[in-house]
């Protein structure tokens, strides 16, 4: 083992198959390069290597890689040890610093990466110390909104197939909430597929299908309003052609029903972790945010109070806060490209249904475009102003005071009572 007055620093480049370590020292010397296998004997050898050169549960080897997550990450950061995630394009610009021939190898990769340690630790944020809670949290969150994604991308493209053959369809259920992907949407069209087995369902038809959707209410005059719309004259394909529209739309059915069950149960189980939380409480005061949007927004913060310094940090961090480029005379103030992408979306989602629930929210963004701001921009404006109260709401612990966030827009309760 090495003197304990030793900095070493670690860089992994990572791949499929194999990875390959590197260490250096304090001044850059290499002292130890090796290529480990993607497997349990691989996980120890690169542990070994660590304990080799200093490696202790008290004061850990950093380690930088370029990910945030997989089973090595997951190995790495058992205990206090502190893993960098490296965005490629900057590890690309580091590369550049040690020569400019553009050579490139993933022994010179590792290296690059523990160096970027070495020199700019300071300027690079290790990866959060969340619960197992909150990560557990996060996969949830995330794997439910790719689910949405895809169920609207399957929709799409069964609104896209039902234009070239099936109008009367789109009549039926596009004006509806939640249109193609609806329960009673989906059983009816995998009943009828075609415009000529559509003409021909009968109200006892239609009714049963209705009632196997779950629908509880309404059931007779939803037929009738059915079977008129299905029996409306509109333009054909040929027979057989229609057939076969028919046959391409009961498998994309299959696959929108697949899409809708698995956002549903994936849905169900974030809540029910999310409730489980101890920050839900705070999260669920806030106007807007109901236990799935909650869970999304949990999911990107994560529960390490130390991961963002200020309030200024987490709305960078979620691209709410404008970004300012500035070169002699030139200066230009904007929104920010590089972000978090799930939480601006559950952002956005969380600012647009506080209008509705919170009169505070909903002056703040009337007076923003009152001063020439686009919805979007509003909106951005609204959420920005959410993410400070939050921050300040989880850092002290308090829940979410309507009266106390927006006193310069809201009339006192005095004025309120008369």
């Amino acid at each position: 083992m090495l003197e304990d007055s030793l900095t070493v620093f670690c860089g992994i480049d990572w791949a499929e198959r194999h990875h390959d370590v590197a260490l250096v020292d304090e001044v850059g010397t290499l002292l130890a390069k090796a290529r480990i296998t993607d497997d349990v004997a691989g996980y120890h050898k690169l542990l070994d290597l660590l304990a080799e050169h200093g490696d202790s549960p008290d004061e850990p080897i950093p380690v930088a890689i370029e990910t945030s997550h997989g089973l090595l990450v997951a190995s790495l950061r058992t205990g206090s040890r502190r893993v960098f995630a490296i965005n490629p394009l900057a590890a690309a610009r580091y590369r550049d610093r040690h020569g400019v021939s553009r050579k490139k190898s993933d022994p010179g990769d590792a290296l690059v990466l523990a160096n970027i340690l070495r020199t700019d630790m300071h300027a690079h944020r290790p990866l959060p110390a969340d619960s197992e809670l909150v990560q557990a949290i996060t996969v949830l969150a995330r794997a439910q909104q790719d689910a949405v994604w895809t169920r609207q991308q399957v929709a799409n493209q069964v609104r896209s197939l039902l234009r070239e053959y099936y109008p009367a369809a789109l009549l039926a259920f596009q004006s509806k909430q939640g249109g193609l992907t609806r329960a009673d949407a989906r059983v009816i069209l995998t009943l009828a597929p075609t415009p000529a087995k559509a003409a021909k369902l009968t109200l006892a038809q239609l009714r049963s299908a209705l009632k196997r959707s779950g629908r509880l209410r309404g059931c007779d005059s939803e037929a009738e309003r059915l079977r008129d719309v299905f029996r409306t004259e509109h333009a054909h394909q040929l027979p057989s052609v229609e057939d076969a529209f028919g046959h391409q739309l009961l498998a994309l059915l299959k696959q929108l029903d697949a899409t809708c069950q698995a956002a549903d149960d994936l849905a169900e189980a974030a809540t029910a972790a999310f409730h489980q939380h101890a920050d839900s409480e705070i999260l669920l005061s806030f106007p807007g945010l109901g236990p799935m949007l909650g869970a999304r927004v949990l999911a990107e913060l994560g529960d390490d109070r130390a991961r963002f310094a200020d309030a200024r940090a987490l709305k960078s961090y979620a691209g709410s806060a404008p970004i300012t480029r500035a070169s002699g005379k030139k200066r230009f103030v904007g929104r920010r490209f590089v972000k978090n992408n799930r939480l601006i979306n559950a952002g956005f989602l969380w600012a647009f249904a506080a209008l509705t629930a919170s009169l505070g929210a909903n002056a703040h963004y009337r007076r923003r475009r009152e001063h020439g701001d686009w919805h979007a921009a509003a909106q951005r404006h609204l959420l920005n102003r959410f993410l400070g109260q939050l921050h300040h709401c989880l850092k002290t612990r308090q829940p979410f005071d309507e009266q106390h966030a927006f006193t310069p827009l809201l009339p006192s309760p005095t004025e309120q009572a008369a």
